[in-house]
């Protein structure tokens, strides 16, 4: 069984800066795609982040490009997402997700992964 925990969710300001991660012994020791989801108050959730765990692809929203970047830590069994620059509109519950396998162009469909977190919230203020 795996087990997703997300820690770091936080509140900051307009441009500032977080780092979330999601721990999960089970995904490092395997092929899998781990990505972050996030689901802003009102609106649908939607993929943020992915990265291939032993791999080097990563990939990323058109909204979050240049702002967020993926990481994984094996001897952490950690994935963070730094988000720098944010936005109020980055306001949301993020959530990591677990696929067996590569991300692919399609790693931002939820409905492709079988493992989630419960989730943790970040919130950017104006």
């Amino acid at each position: 069984q795996v087990q997703l925990e997300e820690s770091g969710g936080g509140s900051v300001q307009d441009g500032g800066s977080l780092r979330i991660s999601c721990a999960s012994s089970s995904v490092f020791y395997a092929d899998y795609c781990m990505a972050w989801f996030r689901r802003p108050p009102g609106k649908e959730r939607e993929g943020v982040a992915a990265i291939r765990i032993g791999g080097y692809s990563e990939y990323y929203a058109d909204s979050v490009k240049g702002r967020f970047t993926v990481s994984q830590d094996n001897a952490e069994s950690t994935v963070y997402l730094l988000m720098n620059t944010l936005k109020p509109e980055d306001t949301a519950m993020y959530y990591c997700a677990a696929k067996v396998g590569s991300c692919g162009s399609t790693w931002y469909s939820e409905s492709r992964y079988s493992y989630w977190g419960q989730g943790t919230q970040v919130t950017v203020s104006s």
